[in-house]
């Protein structure tokens, strides 16, 4: 399908995803957690000691900054658990720290254990402490972790790698939307049926539209983010993305979730290349957070339909980059077969006669025609 546009320009890899980013090149806004170490680093003095402590001004105002940003907060700290708990709750800073790991395991295991529980990759972990020997076990153990010296938190907080390109109202309501992921956490624990049962008792409602103006700021944050679930790892400009959107050769899709906790925002990201015989899906990705819900493949099956009812086959894209192989399964389980393969990058083909149907436990609202 001819165009007078220019070509979109295709985006880069990320770093640290067999991207071409040089090792110590930083990348912009890759940290999404900030660990804070208690004792002489968010308050002066040690609480099993001094029995009183004081929060440093300086902290709390990072720890604002950083939750408006979007950048989660959390604890990994040597201490009495309830202790602690009852200083922060009394400095009205609890609520800020997701997955606080208050105890006596190593700084490093703490860190660990946060971004498993917030489905994170270790590289977009930071942690600040005053002690040279914590921040030192931390970087030995993992060396992806941004290590940072409270001392020089002033300057740390101007570092690319805090700062998103953009701060999008999304990013301002990450940690809200973390919290209702807590909360729905304790009632599937809680929850007395199986999987399918608990899965239909949230209400979910996912929807895929096309993508408009304002959605390109967290278009591009996903691209940035989502390094698990991305099918290339390839990362977006703002720019870029809008020359997709108002491409009459592209189609640029977002996916939106949510249930009876409230919101979960915008989750899902598919671009496809419309061609004649042949549609191809440059880029699938979906946010980690949504992993556990049963909705993986719904904005791929809804492309696969796209491209079915306007007539013509669907090819996509997918690149190995160490962390995104669950894609790959992903492709395979909707009926895909591998049609070319090159070093790390594979192209593989839809079978569209085996879309899959949204599931049950979830109300579908898609895109009616993007012919």
């Amino acid at each position: 399908m001819s165009t007078n546009r220019t070509e979109p320009v295709v985006g880069t890899a990320s770093a640290g995803a067999g991207g071409a980013d040089a090792p110590d090149t930083p990348r912009q806004g890759r940290v999404k957690c900030v660990v804070w170490d208690l004792d002489n680093t968010l308050w002066d003095g040690t609480l099993l000691e001094d029995g009183q402590v004081t929060p440093r001004p300086e902290v709390v105002e990072a720890i604002h900054t950083l939750d408006g940003r979007g950048i989660l907060n959390s604890i990994a700290s040597r201490n009495d658990h309830d202790a602690a708990m009852e200083q922060l709750t009394a400095f009205g800073l609890s609520e800020y720290f997701l997955y606080p790991q208050i105890g006596w395991n190593p700084k490093s295991s703490s860190i660990a254990a946060i971004a498993q529980r917030l489905n994170l990759g270790i590289d977009a972990m930071a942690f600040v402490d005053d002690q040279p020997f914590e921040l030192a076990e931390v970087e030995f153990t993992h060396p992806e972790v941004m290590c940072v010296d409270v001392t020089e938190l002033a300057e740390a907080l101007e570092r690319p790698e805090l700062v998103p390109r953009f701060i999008t109202d999304e990013s301002r309501l990450r940690r809200r939307m973390y919290q209702s992921g807590i909360e729905r956490e304790q009632v599937e624990q809680e929850f007395v049926g199986t999987n399918e049962e608990f899965l239909a008792s949230l209400r979910m409602t996912f929807t895929v539209s096309t993508a408009q103006e304002e959605d390109l700021q967290r278009a591009e944050e996903l691209t940035v983010r989502t390094n698990q679930l991305n099918s290339t790892g390839h990362t977006f400009s703002y720019d870029e993305l809008d020359a997709f959107r108002s491409s009459p050769d592209h189609l640029l899709l977002v996916a939106d979730l949510e249930d009876r906790f409230g919101p979960y925002g915008k989750i899902g990201l598919a671009l496809v290349e419309k061609g004649e015989r042949y549609w191809r899906l440059r880029l699938l990705l979906m946010s980690c957070r949504v992993m556990a819900r049963g909705v993986g493949s719904v904005l791929l099956n809804h492309v696969m339909s796209l491209a079915r009812d306007n007539g013509v086959g669907l090819r996509a894209d997918f690149t190995e980059t160490g962390r995104n192989r669950q894609m790959y399964v992903t492709y395979k389980f909707a009926g895909f077969r591998e049609v070319l393969r090159d070093g790390d990058r594979t192209v593989l083909e839809a079978d569209l006669a085996r879309v899959q149907e949204p599931p049950e436990h979830l109300t579908f609202r898609g895109v009616p025609d993007a012919g």
